[in-house]
């Protein structure tokens, strides 16, 4: 290896990298040490051995992002540490260096899968150059699988539409903080819009070329959340068939929603907090830690200060979090947006660019702008949906709305004097089908003791799903089969 550095060399010294975990395998004493100085250098976690059993043994206890290793060593060869990366971390991008390669190494390498074949003498600029090569790579594949996460997901999501005096200073503050690296709260009831706040935060600042990557707290099985989050070795836990990036790891460089905050158990509490105060995460069954440069994102619809005081919140991790805070209005908190945020939908159900604003015409508007939007948007998109089918697909008219709009026109508007949370809308509803306030089935019995006990709590689905003798998540469940206009946000 050519010990020295050219002006070459120093140039790309300075060169913005993405950090990998680079397994560095070579039997020769100078090499190795300078490898242990050198790749942290280049901003890469180290992990250097002299022998294919040790490096062998490292495998076991890590997961690597790279390994350059030399094929002829003492004791055992190169090519039995690849075959084991090829069996038990296939994720691990190989490059083969040694002095002694010819033509038949070059060709079982790329058989074999290696990256790249670096002939000795190599220089340190050759080794941060592959490096540099593969840490690009591995940032598109994570961004490739965010996209991925985020195609699925994106079927039933709105933009960030609306002009009214709330929405305005949302996208005021928005503008403000999203050229930091701040840590944002986003608060606001269920059906609001959060993740778009959050996509439209990443999409303003510097990494917007970096992954975006949305995961809802509350609907990972608590048994499996920290793997979700940083990752996994293979082995490491039943069901483990081989090893996996988590979300910090996917997002690395770029932004992590983390919706329904306050659904983190405690323990899960802790382990974030420790990434916000470090920047570092260990997978399950891993011994050591790397660092990922991603921003955090946050909303919750649930009261984190009074959580707190009851103890089911840590209060260190509030304040993490809180940087910054954003509150999104209710949608009848901001009537004035629906005719452009309803066209919006429109278009989005029917996969168009845009619609006419004489698809609505006053008398239908008047009609959405009277509604109470207990599930907000999320309710207002499927009540579209519901009227242009029955429409003529030309204009919706108020018979093509649903009879719950109709019925209680005017009735739970904002004027109306109940708190955000009523859900007396839902009650409405279940007479207005069944003729009368009294369950006839299983089921309409509980969806009404569900919904009476919301009622007697205004909503506070935590001290509802406690009278009711359920998990909270069973209750959002119920809550989510009944439908979003059958109870509130």
């Amino acid at each position: 290896m050519r010990l020295g550095t050219t002006a070459m060399e120093s140039a790309v010294s300075t060169k913005k990298r993405h950090s990998l975990r680079v397994l560095f395998v070579d039997d020769e004493n100078s090499i190795a040490e300078l490898m242990r100085s050198e790749l942290p250098r280049m901003g890469h976690v180290a992990t250097v051995r002299q022998s294919p059993s040790a490096a062998i043994e490292a495998v076991r206890k890590n997961v690597f992002d790279a390994a350059i290793i030399d094929l002829r060593m003492p004791g055992g060869s190169g090519w039995d540490v690849i075959d084991y990366l090829r069996e038990h971390s296939p994720e691990t991008v190989c490059v083969i260096s040694t002095g002694h390669g010819d033509r038949d190494d070059a060709i079982r390498a790329i058989r074999m899968g290696a990256y790249d074949f670096l002939p000795k003498p190599v220089s340190l600029f050759e080794i941060a150059n592959v490096l540099d090569r593969i840490g690009e790579r591995k940032a598109l594949e994570n961004k490739t699988i965010a996209l991925e996460g985020r195609l699925q997901r994106v079927e039933g999501r709105s933009d960030l539409i609306g002009n009214s005096a709330p929405m305005a200073r949302v996208h005021k503050l928005i503008a403000k903080i999203a050229p930091t690296d701040s840590a944002v709260l986003i608060l606001g009831e269920t059906g609001t819009g959060k993740e778009m706040v959050a996509r439209r935060i990443h999409e303003q600042s510097d990494r917007r070329d970096a992954p975006f990557v949305a995961v809802n707290c509350g609907a990972i099985p608590e048994t499996l959340v920290e793997s979700e989050f940083f990752g996994h070795r293979k082995g490491s836990f039943t069901g483990a068939d081989s090893n996996r990036a988590g979300l910090f790891e996917v997002a690395n460089h770029g932004t992590l929603f983390l919706d329904e905050l306050g659904e983190l158990d405690k323990s899960m509490q802790v382990k974030l907090l420790r990434f916000l105060e470090s920047g570092e995460v260990r997978r399950v069954g891993d011994n050591e830690p790397f660092h990922v440069d991603v921003r955090i994102v946050c909303a919750t619809n649930r009261e984190l200060q009074q959580m707190v005081a009851e103890g089911t919140f840590r209060e260190d991790l509030f304040f993490r979090v809180n940087t910054f805070e954003i509150y999104l209005p209710p949608l009848r908190e901001r009537l004035d947006d629906i005719p452009s945020l309803a066209l919006h939908l429109i278009a989005r159900h029917l996969k168009r660019e845009s619609v006419s604003a004489e698809m609505l015409p006053p008398e239908t508007i008047e009609l959405l702008q009277s509604h109470h939007w207990s599930g907000n948007v999320r309710e207002l998109a499927n009540v579209l949906e519901h009227a242009v089918i029955l429409s003529d697909g030309k204009t919706i008219q108020p018979e093509d709305l649903p009879r719950s709009i109709i019925r209680n026109n005017g009735s739970h508007s904002h004027q109306s004097g109940h708190s955000p949370a009523t859900i007396h809308v839902a009650h409405s509803t279940v007479e207005m089908e069944h003729g009368s306030s009294e369950p006839r089935t299983l089921r309409e019995m509980e969806e009404y003791m569900i919904l009476r006990v919301l009622d007697k709590y205004q909503g506070d689905k935590p001290k509802a799903a406690k009278e009711l003798g359920i998990a909270l998540k069973t209750l959002y469940n119920r809550l989510s089969q009944m439908g979003p206009q059958r109870h509130a946000g």
